[in-house]
């Protein structure tokens, strides 16, 4: 459990380095945008290593139903998440929400807690939901202002919905890879 706590505290500092300490960010210059990044990927490697490591301890059993739930929730998250990529016009929630990305990934944490009861995953995915929260309230304080942009147009819909959908599959893929089954039994 140390490497994954490690990795979430490491992935905590890095985000919120621009956030807490913006003068220290800027004097770091373009050589800062490098750290930032190996710090981001060396936390999240130590994520991956420390959860595949970590012991399973039960804290609560997910009832059956959840692995609907939870792909369902895991549907949306990519939709919403990719909502924002589009240049220009925004698909729906993009043109409404402010944090499209950070919301599809709480959503994405908020799922997987929904069908994993031990301490691991309770650890990793509400650590990282937690996270994903105080990232939005240290943007909106350093950036307050925000203009919604312009609704999309159906072709953005249905882009959004195939990417999603293929998205959706390819990582349903490499759970299966990886020895995890995420559809019902």
């Amino acid at each position: 459990m140390t490497l994954l706590i490690a990795g979430l505290v490491l992935w905590t500092l890095v985000h919120y380095f621009k956030r807490l300490a913006p003068d220290q960010r800027v004097a770091l210059g373009a050589p800062g945008k490098g750290l930032v990044a190996l710090g981001v990927v060396a936390g999240l490697i130590l994520m991956i290593i420390g959860y595949r490591a970590a012991d399973f301890i039960p804290v609560w059993q997910p009832p059956a139903f959840m692995v609907h739930v939870n792909n369902t929730l895991m549907l949306l998250a990519f939709w919403v998440y990719g909502s924002s990529a589009a240049k220009g016009a925004k698909a729906w929630p993009a043109y409404k929400i402010r944090h499209p990305q950070l919301t599809g990934f709480k959503i994405w944490t908020a799922a997987h807690l929904l069908v994993n009861g031990d301490l691991a995953s309770i650890l990793l995915f509400g650590g990282l939901l937690a996270w994903a929260v105080g990232q939005v309230i240290l943007i909106n304080r350093a950036e307050p202002d925000w203009t919604a942009p312009e609704p999309a147009g159906t072709a953005t819909y249905v882009r959004l919905a195939v990417i999603s959908l293929v998205l959706f599959a390819l990582v349903a893929g490499i759970h299966i890879w990886l020895g995890v089954w995420p559809f019902p039994v």
